[in-house]
């Protein structure tokens, strides 16, 4: 029979074994894994392996190293999602550093067209100022288009009764023909007519503007006041070029051979040496024509077109209306011209004066050619 002692001994021996195996172990795992802080797994610079405790100061010195990184990396989720937030809640400064420096580099680029375009609004600006200082400012006009028309309409419709109908008919009723008067006799003829037409018109420009009254002062002035005499010149001197312009438009739109060449009563009165006859076509050429001519043309519709247009479209279009008003298509480039000058010359003093004597010197020029 055996004893149980020696086995109970040999299991104590077997457990004393054990625990100083197990104290081994833990000795061994507390010097090969020492403690150390709490790291982010998700850094790839560390790697678990076993550290000595030799290791701690490079283990310290790359968490030192990795640290600043770590926080910019922080930061900058920061910004970039405070961003986000903003610009997904409207708030007052909705765009981001990067697109503000983007739309400061692009503005020139984008400001160029409306620069420039600025600066041409400023040039033609100054462009218009100076022809407003050379050709003067629009009119004040108190009628409409319909008064203009009207006023036109019934100057050409009296124009043409009273020299081709009025006087002719009233001659026949005295018992006198053109043909058979004499040079004096003619002259005097062409006297009455115009300054029947010369009245009509006056009195049309009466009648159709008298509910307008009073006009302002710059309308049908006539005035020696002013410094136009040196625009007067000026206008002489335009002389040598409405002649080419005549000679010009002669060689574009020249005489049809079939057409015969006859002289008016001017030239043959010229030719006949009467004294008492030139000095009636003279005072015709000289007085009449230039004074009802610049009323009707320069005193009421150039002004009265810059109600509708600037004024130097009023000046041309009242040049092109008289040079129309003379019937011959061979003088219209010239008549044109002249007719420009003196309204230029009318827009600048507002006063008729200028132009009537230019016009009165221009035709004094016509006559003493022929």
């Amino acid at each position: 029979m055996y004893s149980i002692f020696p086995f109970s001994h040999k299991i104590r021996a077997f457990c004393d074994n054990n625990s100083q195996i197990s104290l081994m172990l833990s000795s061994n795992c507390t010097h090969s894994f020492p403690q150390r802080p709490l790291l982010s797994t998700s850094s790839p610079r560390f790697r678990v392996s076993t550290f000595s405790p030799k290791s701690l100061p490079t283990l310290s010195h790359r968490i030192k190293i990795s640290e600043p990184h770590h926080r910019i990396s922080t930061k900058r989720w920061k910004i970039s999602c405070f961003r986000n937030e903003e610009s997904s809640s409207g708030a007052s400064n909705p765009e981001s550093i990067d697109d503000v420096l983007h739309k400061e580099l692009e503005n020139p680029e984008i400001d160029k067209p409306s620069v420039e375009k600025r600066n041409r609004i400023s040039r033609f600006r100054e462009a218009a100022d100076v022809v407003v200082k050379v050709i003067g400012k629009p009119w004040t006009v108190p009628w409409t288009a319909e008064t203009i028309l009207q006023v036109m309409l019934l100057w050409i419709v009296s124009f043409w009764f009273i020299g081709s109908w009025m006087i002719p008919f009233g001659a026949y009723m005295v018992g006198i023909s053109k043909e058979s008067l004499t040079f004096r006799g003619q002259a005097l003829f062409s006297l009455l007519t115009d300054v029947t037409e010369g009245l009509a018109g006056i009195l049309i420009l009466q009648r159709c503007l008298s509910r307008f009254r009073p006009l302002p002062s710059d309308w049908f002035k006539f005035s020696l006041k002013g410094n136009w005499l040196f625009d007067v010149l000026l206008g002489c001197l335009m002389f040598p070029l409405v002649n080419r312009l005549s000679q010009f438009n002669l060689d574009l739109l020249p005489v049809l051979p079939s057409t015969p060449l006859t002289l008016s009563s001017v030239e043959q009165s010229i030719l006949a040496r009467d004294p008492v006859a030139m000095a009636l076509y003279a005072l015709v050429l000289v007085v009449c024509a230039p004074l009802w001519e610049e009323i009707v043309f320069r005193g009421f519709l150039l002004p009265s077109l810059t109600k509708y247009m600037p004024v130097w479209c009023s000046i041309l279009m009242s040049s092109i209306a008289f040079a129309l008003a003379h019937f011959n298509v061979q003088r219209m480039l010239p008549l044109i011209f002249l007719g420009v000058v003196m309204g230029v010359i009318y827009g600048r003093s507002r006063n008729l004066l200028p132009s009537i004597l230019l016009h009165s010197l221009w035709n004094g020029f016509v006559f003493l050619d022929l």
